[in-house]
C-alpha cells in the first residue's frame, strides 16, 4: 500500500504541535468544525480556524462535502496515513521539532492508555503485546528491519476491520 511521504511544506505546517494534534484528532474521530476543535483543545474558534486553514494550505485537511453551512465549515483529514522519513528531509530545526512533537504526542497517549489499564477489558489485554526488546542493529540492519515491518503493516492495513479499533506502533531506535 502506498503511503504519502510528508513534503517539506507539510512538515512546516505540522511542526506546530497544535496542528499535529488537530490532524490526529480528525483522522481518529472524524470531521469537526473549528468551534468543536477549539472547545476540545481549549482554544477560541478563531485560533482553531487559523490552524485549520494552515492545515488546508498544506493539503492535510479538506472541507467535508455535504456538511456545514455558509458560516460553519466541517473539516476532515485528507489522508489516513502520512509517513515521515527523516532521511528524505534536511536535518534542520523544523524536522527535529516535528519529530519531537510526534514523540511527545505519543508519550501523552501512552499516559492516557496507562490510566485506562485498570478498567480495560480482558480481551484488550489478551490482544495487546508489550514487548521490552532491544535488538543491537547497525544502520543497514535498522533500515532492513524497518522495511520488513512496514511491509507487514501494509498487508494488514489493506485488510477490512472495525474502523473504531486502532493499533499503535512506533519504530525507532534510541538516539
Amino acid at each position: 500500500m502506498e503511503r504519502d511521504e510528508l513534503s517539506t511544506a507539510q512538515l512546516r505546517v505540522l511542526s506546530h504541535p497544535m496542528r499535529l494534534a488537530f490532524l490526529r484528532r480528525l483522522r481518529e474521530q472524524g470531521p469537526a468544525t473549528s468551534r468543536i476543535l477549539g472547545r476540545e483543545f481549549e482554544l477560541d474558534s478563531g485560533a482553531a480556524s487559523y490552524h485549520l486553514r494552515r492545515l488546508e494550505a498544506g493539503g492535510l485537511v479538506t472541507e467535508e462535502p455535504g456538511m456545514g453551512t455558509q458560516r460553519e465549515r466541517w473539516w476532515r483529514a485528507a489522508a489516513g496515513t502520512l509517513q515521515f522519513d527523516a532521511a528524505e528531509h534536511e536535518d534542520d530545526a523544523m524536522t527535529r521539532q516535528y519529530v519531537q512533537s510526534t514523540v511527545l504526542m505519543n508519550a501523552e497517549e501512552l499516559y492516557r492508555v496507562a490510566a485506562d489499564v485498570p478498567r480495560a477489558d480482558a480481551a484488550w489485554l489478551a490482544e495487546s503485546a508489550f514487548i521490552d526488546l532491544r535488538i543491537p542493529l547497525d544502520g543497514p540492519g535498522r533500515r532492513a528491519l524497518r522495511a520488513e515491518l512496514m511491509a507487514v503493516i501494509d498487508r494488514h492495513r489493506a485488510a477490512e476491520g472495525d474502523p473504531t479499533t486502532q493499533i499503535r506502533l512506533q519504530i525507532y531506535g534510541r538516539p
